[in-house]
């Protein structure tokens, strides 16, 4: 399965660019970004069987090994792809949330679309070790 990361704003060089290319080269599975202008500009269009994640403040809050468990569970059941959209300073609207087959949050608090992008990526690649047994990860 895909890992698609379909970010706002361009990353550029940035201590996050940084976090989010070591990551990145980190993650077994393939990975793609798409980056889009602040505002404006369309999604790429979803291939057939494909999730849509958004990242969202008013999303479920998933412990690391449940979010692992979700792609486990859609690797399986045959997804294409997993799309992770991360908004711009505004997020997304309603009908936008309506879209998405899971809002999650990395907690109550709102964070820079940056930062979000680094620590999604850190927790894909905490995922997809889970799923491959590394020792990396530790519950408890």
């Amino acid at each position: 399965m895909q890992l698609h990361i379909i970010a706002r704003g361009k990353i550029g060089r940035c201590p996050e660019a940084e976090l989010v290319d070591r990551y990145l080269k980190r993650i077994s599975w393939p990975v793609k970004i798409s980056e889009m202008p602040d505002k404006g500009g369309k999604v790429p269009p979803a291939p057939p069987a494909c999730v849509t994640v958004m990242l969202d403040e008013k999303g479920e809050q998933l412990s690391s090994m449940a979010f692992a468990r979700k792609l486990e569970g859609w690797r399986d059941q045959g997804v294409r792809e997993c799309r992770f959209l991360i908004g711009a300073a505004d997020g997304f609207d309603d009908a936008e949330r309506k879209g998405a087959d899971l809002l999650i949050a990395f907690g109550r608090a709102t964070w820079p679309h940056m930062l979000a992008r680094a620590m999604l990526t850190e927790q894909l690649w905490r995922a997809t070790s889970i799923l491959s047994n590394h020792p990396y990860h530790r519950e408890g």
